[in-house]
């Protein structure tokens, strides 16, 4: 039977916890308290190899190897204010009466903190597909007010290793086998009384 293809379609939500060392299971990290921020724009994913050719005079022995590598999750983010020191590791946020007050700037402000990122594609019908990245954000804070559109903040989030594998990203995907899922179903069957089980 041929491998169904599928096509990713649609964007997602992004969640986030601190990373203290080891990384949650999906449904821990995939709660409502952890949301990052509502998408706008949808979110992509980069892998940025870099090599090392080294060659001889005449160009006929070569070897190349693996010298540097980076991955990106870039996001989009229209409800980001109640999350913005996990944008910004020199944020400090204080709260007097009715004013919550985000004080950003300091080197000596630095958190030093990174997070778990998890950046979930619901697909009911091919099944879900997760990525997920331990890293921080590397971009700058551009907040933009303008008069005929929503306030986008666009954080990238620089990933780190995650295991002592070296491991950037897993691309996580929910494979859904409809024939074993039928055939599942049928052996789950009761049989009907008089029947022979």
């Amino acid at each position: 039977m041929a491998k169904k293809e599928r096509i990713v379609l649609g964007s997602g939500h992004t969640y986030f916890m601190e990373y203290t060392g080891e990384i949650p299971a999906i449904e821990e990290i995939e709660k409502e308290e952890n949301r990052l921020g509502r998408t706008s724009g949808g979110a992509s994913l980069e892998y940025t190899p870099e090599s090392y050719t080294a060659s001889d005079d005449f160009g006929t022995v070569t070897k190349t190897v693996l010298t540097k590598e980076e991955a990106l999750l870039k996001l989009g983010l229209c409800t980001w204010c109640r999350n913005v020191d996990k944008l910004v590791s020199t944020a400090r946020v204080t709260t007097e009466g009715n004013k919550r007050i985000v004080k950003i700037g300091g080197l000596d402000n630095d958190n030093g903190k990174s997070y778990v990122i998890l950046f979930a594609h619901k697909d009911k019908k091919d099944g879900n597909m997760y990525v997920l990245i331990v890293g921080k954000n590397s971009a700058a804070l551009t907040i933009t007010f303008a008069k005929d559109a929503e306030t986008v903040v666009n954080p990238e989030f620089k990933a780190e290793p995650q295991d002592d594998e070296g491991t950037l990203i897993q691309l996580i995907e929910e494979i859904k086998d409809d024939g074993a899922a039928a055939a599942s179903t049928e052996d789950d069957k009761t049989p009907d009384d008089g029947e022979e089980a």
